[in-house]
């Protein structure tokens, strides 16, 4: 049992298998928040993000069962910063209350995983007791994704517009390789599971 809450921030680029070390030490009995989930949440039908966001871009961005047309809308703010700030600018602020919420909610001793793909590129690595990365070679990245259906083009523009290994190991405490099988990166995360304890205990 912890002796005080480890609040750990946890990312990588797209086909590094974060979402595998966050299932791993969810395992372990962390308490994993899923940024992504959240994202969604925020924009359900119903929520005022999602009425905002039709003012902003218009009823095209909305489907006809009246959820938010996620295709739609990626169409425009993928070709314009300044539509992407302002999506930014009306659910930011709700995934940041929620994730509040959330870590305010867990137990005393837990260790609290912030899943967040984009926890580089929305300059979000501060305030967390520990960063983790997880990175894997690119070419390892391209074969997950087409075997998952993407396009390979797109897996490059994906790729693009994240933040790159350099940049995400600035930020990092913890860094793990899933360039390997699963095997290898269990051993990773359990090794990544006793350097977080020991570094809050020697607090």
């Amino acid at each position: 049992m912890l002796e005080a809450m480890i609040r750990v921030g946890l990312t990588g680029g797209i086909g590094s298998g974060k979402s595998t070390v966050a299932r791993l030490l969810a395992e372990h009995g962390a308490l994993v928040i899923d940024a992504d989930r959240i994202a969604r949440e925020v924009v359900e039908s119903g929520q005022p993000a999602l009425a905002e966001i039709a003012q902003r871009f218009g009823d095209d961005v909305i489907a006809p069962d009246g959820r938010l047309d996620r295709g739609a809308l990626a169409a425009i703010v993928f070709a314009d910063t300044a539509a992407l700030s302002d999506l930014n600018a009306i659910t930011h602020p709700r995934i940041a209350q929620r994730t509040a919420e959330l870590i305010s909610a867990a137990p005393d001793d837990a260790m609290v995983v912030y899943d967040m793909p984009l926890l580089v590129e929305n300059d979000l690595a501060e305030g967390w007791d520990v960063v983790v990365v997880v990175e894997a070679d690119r070419d390892v990245r391209i074969h997950r994704l087409i075997e998952r259906g993407l396009d390979e083009a797109d897996i490059e523009a994906r790729m693009n517009r994240q933040a790159t290994d350099e940049q995400r190991r600035a930020v990092a405490d913890i860094v793990i390789d899933n360039s390997g099988d699963l095997r290898i990166l269990e051993q990773a995360v359990d090794g990544a599971w006793s350097q977080i304890i020991a570094a809050k205990q020697g607090e």
